[in-house]
């Protein structure tokens, strides 16, 4: 009877191992585990914010250094200026209370836009900004669009609509290190949010497209006309307001 087949051993006598992975697939596998983390960690903040107010944004600590400072004070809903919620969805998003974080309607008007003139037209909503100033950085780009997108959806499933209001106006950028609707009041018109009249509720809405070149408190000749636009269309948007009720 022949004698059984006995391992192959190397030169060196040792029994051949598992083959070690290659740098590309130890690169591949560090690749998934990191956005399986960012991904998690991602689902545990928008549970977290759900009840507990953010401290910190990614945009607050990149502008750190520039600024010099983070002027910031979360305040209740109810202590906002009823006036800054309605401007803000005038200027921002009037479909807010109708859409589920994508106003799929802007979108189609941007790309027919950009294909009619090659002009690339914002289309982002209220959680959309949001969504990018709680977890991602400023600036554009299709990378950061892609991910915009799925955590604006998530946003709108498992907030409420006050709830992402309240968020959005209490982490939003309104100048060099001012973010926040009571920090905006404070810094720009020496009130408090919740004492905000309609014409510096539009003024402060008028700039939120470039908070860090428009000054609400000192209004330039586009602020100062774009703002009477903005209180005049508060009036315009009845059921519009129907979810922050």
């Amino acid at each position: 009877m022949a004698e059984p087949l006995r391992a192959m051993r190397d030169p060196r006598g040792k029994a051949p191992g598992k083959l070690r992975p290659g740098p590309l697939r130890t690169l591949a596998r560090l690749l998934l585990r990191l956005v399986l983390a960012l991904l998690l960690g991602w689902a545990f903040l928008i549970l977290l914010y759900r009840f507990v107010d953010p401290p910190l944004t990614p945009l607050m600590l990149l502008r750190l250094p520039e600024s010099g400072r983070i002027d910031h004070d979360s305040v209740p809903l109810s202590k906002i200026s009823p006036d800054l919620v309605r401007a803000a969805i005038a200027a921002e998003d009037n479909r807010f209370c109708v859409h589920r974080g994508i106003d799929w309607s802007a979108v189609e008007d941007a790309v027919q836009e950009y294909e009619a003139d090659g002009r690339l037209r914002g289309a982002s909503t209220i959680t959309m900004q949001t969504a990018r100033n709680l977890f991602l950085w400023p600036g554009g780009g299709f990378v950061r669009k892609g991910l915009e997108a799925p955590l604006a959806l998530a946003l709108d499933a498992l907030w409420p609509k006050r709830r992402i209001m309240e968020v959005y106006l209490n982490i939003i950028e309104w100048g060099d290190g001012i973010y926040g609707a009571e920090a905006a009041a404070r810094h720009h018109f020496g009130v408090s949010a919740h004492q905000l009249t309609r014409q510096q509720a539009a003024l402060l809405a008028a700039v939120l497209p470039n908070p860090r070149k428009w000054s609400a408190g000192k209004p330039g000749p586009y602020v100062a006309g774009r703002a009477p636009r903005i209180a005049a269309r508060i009036d315009q948007l009845g059921g519009f307001l129907d979810c922050l009720r």
